[in-house]
């Protein structure tokens, strides 16, 4: 259908798409048999390890007892075909594929001994499938939010900014935003995760993990008084998973963008994103992060009514993933404002209308739904001109002086 130029198809994609965290792996919806619940919940016993201590767990007996666990179980699901068959599409953190640990278990050893040392009671009938001491996931849930938070000793210093961010919800200085996939999070952050109000209250130096991904360690302060030094990337899951997280917005923000605008103001249009359910080969292998992003006065929906005879829209349905009500702005601006933004990104695609004329859509962008957010949250807060994009990491930089 579309005729796509290569220049965003670059060795490189994979790995900016890996390094940015993103989760295209569809939900499942049959339904997990025991076993194959089980054998879930000893994955993401592992996940959770490699998140907290920001490496794969290593075999050998100076290591911590669990951890050589995590090890020995983690050999066992990649040699597994179909251990590997359930869990590629909820491996986000690519641990079936990581570089394995270069320490062997003991020589004087086998599997099934040391296995057994650990507490895994593995038969030869069926293998890895009976993990007999792995905990539901349910009880992991249970047991995680007990370990991942402590009483925050200073907590006096936080309460009254935890009051004022709810009086600043309740007044409507602030607002709440859904938290898009894998968002920039920053110091001073608001988020609510789980039904509790968060604190991003520090963030430690970046770090590059053994599975080659940047991450930071943060100071997270909850609204119950505790907290928890979980990783980035650990939060960032957290909020992907909870589907009813927000992000706080900052109270000096302004009406710029609103789902529900007050009576008096003026509603002006609306920044959208979309992105093409197009069976181009290009566009399929990449639709996660080609998007389009356009305005309109009217209805988005009446505005994409015809997208598949519109060449525009690349000729194909598209999917509305993102919609910015603007109070009082001037779309075109704000627009305009945008692409340039993002030129670097622009994506070069080449199609033919119905008349087999040659045309150019200039709004479709090589660009991840989180950097997107990312800008709005910076045009929302007036500081969108001190950022720069990166093409390179797919992210927003600070403008150097």
């Amino acid at each position: 259908m579309a005729k796509s130029s290569q220049k965003y198809t670059t060795d490189a994609d994979a790995d900016l798409l890996a390094e940015l965290g993103i989760d295209t792996a569809p939900a499942p919806t049959a339904q997990r048999t025991p076993r194959e619940e089980r054998i879930i919940a000893g994955f993401e016993e592992i996940e959770r390890f490699v998140e907290e201590q920001g490496r794969l767990p290593q075999h050998g007996e100076d290591r911590d007892i669990f951890e050589r666990l995590y090890a020995v179980r983690l050999d066992r699901l990649r040699e597994s075909a179909e251990c590997r068959e359930l869990l590629q599409p909820l491996d986000t953190q690519g641990l079936l594929d990581a570089t394995a640990d270069p320490s062997p278990p003991p020589a004087d050893q086998d599997d099934a001994d040391l296995l057994a040392d650990l507490g895994l009671d593995v038969t030869a009938e069926d293998d890895i499938t009976r993990l007999t001491h792995v905990r539901s996931r349910q009880e992991i849930k249970a047991a995680e939010e007990v370990a991942q938070r402590t009483p925050c000793a200073d907590f006096k210093q936080f309460k009254p900014r935890f009051k004022q961010v709810q009086a600043d919800l309740d007044t409507g200085q602030r607002q709440t935003l859904k938290y898009q996939d894998n968002a920039a999070v920053n110091p001073g952050d608001w988020f609510i995760l789980d039904g509790h109000k968060i604190l991003v209250a520090d963030m430690g130096e970046p770090f590059i993990s053994d599975y080659g991904r940047q991450d930071r360690r943060l100071r997270v302060i909850y609204d119950n008084g505790t907290e928890s030094d979980l990783l980035l990337r650990s939060l960032q899951r957290a909020l992907n998973k909870d589907k009813t997280s927000r992000r706080i917005t900052n109270p000096d923000l302004g009406p710029l963008f609103s789902s529900t605008p007050a009576e008096d103001d003026v509603l002006t249009g609306s920044i959208y994103v979309l992105r093409s359910q197009s069976d181009d080969p290009f566009i399929a292998k990449h639709r996660e992060v080609i998007h389009k992003i356009g305005v309109t006065s009217g209805d988005v929906k009446k505005r994409i009514a015809n997208a598949k005879k519109d060449p525009t829209y690349l000729l194909a349905e598209v999917e509305v993933v993102a919609e910015y009500k603007l109070v009082g702005i001037d779309g075109k601006k704000l627009e305009t404002m945008l692409h340039h933004f993002f030129d670097s990104a622009r994506l070069d695609v080449e199609l033919q209308d119905r008349f087999g004329i040659p045309v150019k859509p200039r709004e479709w962008f090589f660009l991840t739904l989180s950097v997107i957010d990312t800008a709005v949250e910076k045009v929302l807060a007036g500081t969108l001109d001190e950022f720069y994009f990166d093409r390179e990491t797919m992210s927003l930089q600070p403008q150097t002086t």
